[in-house]
């Protein structure tokens, strides 16, 4: 149509004057009006052409918002390198940034650990736990009661060496503070989400095979238990994937194993992925919903209410048990206060560090229906084949003391809170060519077993 119309206004440019004058000024006024509005086209046209220009130029200048490489780049990458899709790593890392703000509480004084955790110690009050709505504006418990029949190696003196490497340097955390390990973006940018960091694997086990993670435990069930006690040899298992863990702990459970499985768990374990390095570190966990949506390790939530200066849960263990050489344990207890209802948690002989609210729990408000001891690994097969993770010693449980790992002194206690002996214990190894596990019973160590593994060998492909 702009054709049509231009070619009409040429042609009678050249016989405009044969016309009467209204009608030549009336052609005229036409065709002025339709050149103005090529012209204004033709200059959208160059202003959009500059813009395009100019807008290409500054994002190729500016490094952040230009790739040359077209190739993407890992989030956990330590230089600011480009990246293809920026404003989404600008959200993720602000997002990230805001977690911390919230798990990373201000510090009245922090300590720098030998392995380069940082430990800051923050009001008790202030703690994670106490974002929780139900639980503002309270303070932490006094301790309980111990169970009946407790008694540690020292005829009831509290033994105080916390076997954690950050208190080597002989620096501590105030009274009316806590030990927190303060979390760094980097811990975040391993995670493969911020919504999952800080979070087991999802994971419901009985029987888990296919699910990549294996374990070799023992277990009671068919009754009502109100906590666990146990010594459990601390090793710094390999662990040959970022993505894989090895750990040793004691399970308290209640639910069945789906999706309202509740769980308290506290160990050591090595985790690459979570802390960065291959030590062995003191953790805790819980879940309501069988590892969905609830519960984290450690502090990495609000959860779990921590009342001791000296104890950083997540911080390096030392020390650390050698092949055929010295061995090294610390004692777990986990048990329900029968006044308030609370699960308390007791490391080494006599450290009180903090309980889990009952009032959290679904099944563990009342009590638990089964206790598990163990070990656990996960098993990518990143390379296609079974892994090398290590779990316990490395080595299987038929070498015995000093070369393999071991549980000793294990017990439960009772709905009147006595501490008791294990009976009908089961045993479970998932794969028993990869790790498994041997019971035995002597009036030194109680109920005990070896139990590990090397993970890939000829008999584990």
């Amino acid at each position: 149509m702009k054709k049509v119309y231009s070619l009409y206004c040429n042609l009678n440019h050249h016989h405009h004057h044969d016309k009467p004058f209204y009608r030549r000024r009336e052609q005229h006024n036409h065709c002025s009006q339709y050149k103005y509005i090529r012209i204004q086209n033709q200059l959208h046209y160059i202003l959009l052409i500059i813009i395009i220009i100019v807008t290409t130029t500054l994002s190729c200048i500016t490094p952040a918002l230009c790739n040359v490489h077209h190739h993407h780049q890992p989030l956990n990458s330590h230089n600011n390198q480009t990246t293809l899709r920026p404003n989404l790593e600008l959200l993720k890392l602000t997002r990230i940034r805001a977690h911390l703000a919230k798990i990373n509480k201000p510090a009245v004084k922090t300590i720098q650990s030998p392995d380069g955790d940082l430990i800051d110690c923050v009001l008790s009050h202030q703690q994670p736990a106490f974002d929780r709505p139900n639980l503002r504006g309270q303070r932490p418990l006094d301790p309980p009661e111990r169970p009946k029949g407790y008694k540690n190696k020292n005829n009831g003196e509290m033994e105080m060496e916390s076997f954690q490497l950050w208190s080597d340097s002989g620096e501590e955390c105030p009274e009316g503070t806590i030990p927190i390990r303060r979390t760094k973006e980097e811990d975040v940018l391993r995670a493969s989400s911020i919504r999952r960091f800080g979070r087991k694997p999802r994971h419901v086990r009985r029987d888990s095979t296919g699910n990549g993670h294996e374990h070799a435990v023992v277990f009671v069930n068919g009754e009502e238990y109100y906590g666990a006690k146990a010594n459990i040899n601390v090793w710094a298992p390999r662990v040959t994937d970022q993505y894989e863990f090895s750990l040793s702990q004691i399970w308290v459970i209640a639910g069945s194993f789906g999706y309202d499985l509740n769980t308290i768990e506290a160990g050591w374990q090595v985790s690459p992925e979570l802390y960065g390095d291959n030590n062995p570190r003191f953790f805790t966990y819980w879940t309501t919903d069988a590892y969905q949506a609830t519960g984290c390790y450690n502090l990495l939530c609000s959860g779990f209410i921590q009342t001791n200066n000296r104890i950083a849960i997540g911080a390096a263990i030392s020390p650390r048990s050698t092949y055929n050489s010295r061995q090294f344990d610390i004692g777990l207890m986990v048990w329900k206060d029968p006044r308030h209802g609370h699960w308390w948690l007791e490391f080494g002989s006599g450290l009180l560090v903090g309980y889990w609210p009952s009032n959290m729990f679904s099944h563990l408000r009342s009590h638990a229906s089964m206790v598990q001891f163990g070990g656990e690994i996960v098993n990518s097969r990143s390379r296609g084949y079974h892994t090398g993770t290590q779990m316990g010693s490395g080595h299987f449980s038929g070498e015995g003391f000093r070369k393999s790992a071991y549980f000793r002194n294990l017990q439960i206690v009772d709905w009147d809170n006595n501490l008791l002996p294990l009976s009908n214990i089961h045993q479970l190894a998932d794969h028993s060519n990869c790790y498994d596990i041997r019971q035995g019973t002597n009036n030194v160590w109680g109920h005990y077993f070896y139990y590990g593994g090397p993970g890939r060998n000829v008999r584990c492909p």
